[in-house]
């Protein structure tokens, strides 16, 4: 009897532990983001799950083309690219990005631009203030991103996205593309 107590104890430990460590890496290190809506086509797609890394900007700063998660409501977060960071100074003109004056290519984008045509409406020169990210979705004539709502807080950041890992024949590591 006393084994049969003494394993059962074992298991019960090792369940809490296994429970309190999960709560801690959900908490402080990982999560997982499902994407909701068509902004980010073709990177990511409506239902895909992703893991995103709330670790990364503790010890580093956002950088150009970074996927993230922010918090855009209190009940939403959404994922968009970092177009610009603190100081930077955006515009698009003729469906071409300007970053600090210098044109930038967007090859994430080149499966989905028309020949002919606008892809990204264009809007004057934005300088990104401190403590703030610009953000921009793929799918950038169905995206509500800062050029609406705005730049980003730096402190509205869940993290970034490092893994997709759902559906399983999509998995893949989510680095600057």
């Amino acid at each position: 009897m006393s084994t049969t107590k003494s394993e059962i104890f074992g298991w019960v430990k090792a369940i809490i532990i296994a429970i309190l460590l999960a709560v801690i890496i959900r908490a402080f290190l990982f999560t997982s983001y499902e994407v909701r809506g068509e902004s980010m086509l073709p990177t990511a797609h409506e239902g895909e799950l992703f893991i995103v890394n709330k670790l990364n900007y503790q010890f580093g700063e956002p950088k150009h083309d970074d996927l993230i998660v922010f918090h855009a409501t209190e009940e939403e977060d959404y994922i968009k690219r970092v177009i610009g960071l603190p100081g930077d100074t955006i515009r698009v003109e003729n469906d071409i990005l300007y970053i600090n004056g210098e044109e930038v290519a967007e090859p994430y984008l080149d499966e989905v631009k028309p020949g002919p045509g606008k892809y990204t409406e264009d809007f004057d020169e934005i300088v990104v203030p401190e403590g703030h990210v610009f953000v921009m979705g793929d799918n950038r004539p169905s995206s509500l991103d800062s050029r609406r709502i705005g730049p980003v807080s730096e402190d509205q950041i869940v993290g970034k996205v490092d893994l997709r890992f759902w559906p399983l024949p999509e998995f893949s590591f989510m680095g600057n593309k």
